[in-house]
């Protein structure tokens, strides 16, 4: 037994050293199923975005030199502020509002806590300021519904830690999708195969058998996860090879858009859970106003890139999307025209489970943030909190079912019953 043991040890490069445990088992998936939804999108506008000249507009105090307070439009519940002037391409505010305001929820008011980009990020991507442990939301509940799934946490940059849960998948270009789904082939070419289908079938057995055959044999923790993980990623190809079929024959030139396609194609094959997108440069230290107005129709556009082309698809009944950044930007300018870091601002939400057409929150003439009451979602001065990124995943987790999942209390937020936000997806 101590010979096999040390041989054990030898083979896989372990030697004597204790293996780190897990946070949670893992195991091949049994069976090639997909899954089924709901699909998970975070949009990431990086580097901190104007709130003002989005949904929480101030026309007031020179906080903005585009528009007055009498040039605030509205649509519904919400407020929006008049860039279709000033927007340099993409999609403007007015055109964005009038298709999706009455599936949208906005958040004004959120208290990000700190005004630096490492530590904004990671807490809008967590939920957790002081601590580097913590999962994203994305990851989080990738682990939660499809851990096992080829490509199911899919992430294109921005804070991406997966709390040692979850696989990371990077897939750049919707090439590189291509080649991943047919690995089989030469160069992702279906007419060049590398193997016919008799020898496939054979390597597949040949795989399979030898699985089964070291999973009776007993294993330390770290060699058998390891072991494990090869497997599935030998016979994943099948599953993967549905992503082919919903890839676009013209690939879109916009960065968001190429995102969009990749984590679509994915879903709709069923081999991915969330998908963490992202563009950056929002952040406007000079030239405030040209920058924002280049970046937030280039942003929304994206948005709307991603629900219209899941509607052809057939799924965006299913989609669950947050659209967020790490900070704003001050209700100042400096003297480089520019404004800087801000640690009070905006989060809006689309999908499946949100009742749409509601704005909760606000902030001030000076753009700070007011008080709500985590009972009534109304503006309360007196008794109400200030709204942080905790209380937002909070509320993730009970959207996505997961508030109660074992993983998800591994990485407990700290909220008391009575600071939860009630209703908040209405």
């Amino acid at each position: 037994m101590r010979r096999d043991f040390l041989k054990c040890c030898s083979l896989t490069g372990l030697g004597l050293a204790i293996p780190r445990q897990s946070v949670v088992a893992w195991a091949p998936p049994k069976k090639d199923s997909p899954y089924p939804g709901p699909y998970y999108v975070v949009f990431n506008a990086s580097g901190g975005w104007d709130t003002t000249f989005l949904m929480d507009p101030k026309g007031v105090n020179g906080i903005n030199r585009l528009y007055k307070e009498g040039d605030i439009l509205t649509r519904g519940a919400h407020m929006y502020a008049p860039i279709r002037k000033h927007a340099q391409g993409g999609m403007p505010n007015e055109d964005f509002f009038a298709e999706f305001s009455d599936g949208l929820l906005t958040f004004n008011g959120l208290d990000y806590s700190v005004n630096n980009h490492s530590p904004g990020a990671r807490y809008m991507a967590t939920g957790k300021l002081d601590s580097l442990a913590y999962p994203t939301f994305a990851a989080l509940v990738a682990a939660c519904h499809g851990a096992t799934c080829p490509l199911s946490f899919l992430t294109f940059g921005n804070y991406s830690a997966t709390g040692n849960l979850v696989a990371m998948s990077r897939v750049p270009y919707v090439q590189s999708l291509q080649k991943i789904a047919l690995s089989d082939m030469v160069e992702g070419n279906p007419k060049a195969p590398y193997h016919d289908a008799f020898a496939l079938d054979r390597i597949e057995q040949a795989l399979r058998g030898g699985n089964e055959a070291r999973a009776a044999v007993p294993r330390l923790p770290r060699a058998e996860r390891g072991e494990n993980m090869l497997y599935a990623a030998q016979t994943n190809s099948k599953a993967l090879q549905r992503a082919s079929q919903y890839i676009p024959s013209t690939i879109p030139r916009e960065r968001l858009s190429q995102q969009a396609e990749i984590a679509l194609a994915s879903f709709k094959a069923g081999v991915c859970v969330s998908a963490n997108l992202d563009i950056g440069q929002f952040d406007s230290h000079a030239n405030n106003d040209t920058d924002q107005m280049k970046l937030i129709p280039e942003f929304l556009a994206g948005i709307a890139y991603l629900i219209r082309r899941a509607g052809e698809l057939k799924i965006r009944e299913q989609l669950v999307i947050v659209i967020q950044s790490e900070m704003g930007r001050t209700p100042n300018y400096n003297p480089g025209n520019g404004k800087d870091h801000w640690s009070i601002g905006s989060v809006m939400f689309f999908g499946k489970g949100i009742r749409g057409n509601r704005v909760i929150g606000a902030t001030d003439e000076k753009q700070f943030a007011l008080p709500v009451d985590p009972q009534t979602l109304k503006l309360d001065k007196a008794k109400g909190i200030r709204v942080r990124p905790e209380h937002i995943h909070e509320s993730l987790r009970e959207l996505a079912g997961i508030a109660d999942h074992p993983l998800s209390k591994k990485f407990p937020l700290g909220l008391t019953d009575k600071e939860k936000l009630q209703k908040f997806w209405g």
